[in-house]
């Protein structure tokens, strides 16, 4: 009996992108239009997923506090208006920040008017400064009576 050979397949490698700072040239007045930019030639150049952070100011190795920050879902949601194909997400989702009803409400949301397109990861915040204060009450309450 003759064995086939079986095609090759292509590779299975895939590209994501992270947007981790929105201090564009132009100032705030750019920022819809510059990101906007990024999301649509990541689209159409086959680059796999869009990511963006959960931070509520910028990260110290990205820039200092006072950079701008946009708040990720509002920024997926403004991508996915703008694109096509790319899954889109945040990358970590810090959970403490949201009621767990209306985290799961915006994500679902997202996922179904992007067309499938969203992702949801989750985990605590990833700096140390990001204090208990910011936690949704909910996460507040829970993390004092598990101490």
């Amino acid at each position: 009996m003759r064995r086939r050979r079986l095609a090759s397949s292509p590779s299975s490698t895939k590209l994501g992108l992270q947007v981790e700072r929105f201090d564009y040239t132009g100032g705030t007045p750019a920022i819809g239009p510059t990101f906007g930019r990024i999301a649509r030639e990541a689209d159409a150049a086959g680059v796999s997923s869009l990511w963006v952070m959960d931070h509520l100011f910028q990260i110290g190795h990205n820039g200092p506090p006072e950079d701008p920050m946009l708040e990720a879902y509002t920024a997926l949601a403004f991508a996915a208006g703008q694109t096509s194909r790319i899954t889109l997400g945040s990358l970590v989702t810090a959970a403490v920040y949201r009621y767990p009803g209306v985290l799961i409400k915006t994500v679902t949301s997202l996922d179904v008017l992007s067309g499938g397109r969203a992702w949801l990861v989750t985990g605590p915040p990833g700096t140390r400064r990001s204090p208990k204060r910011w936690a949704s009450p909910s996460h507040r309450s829970a993390s004092a009576s598990s101490a």
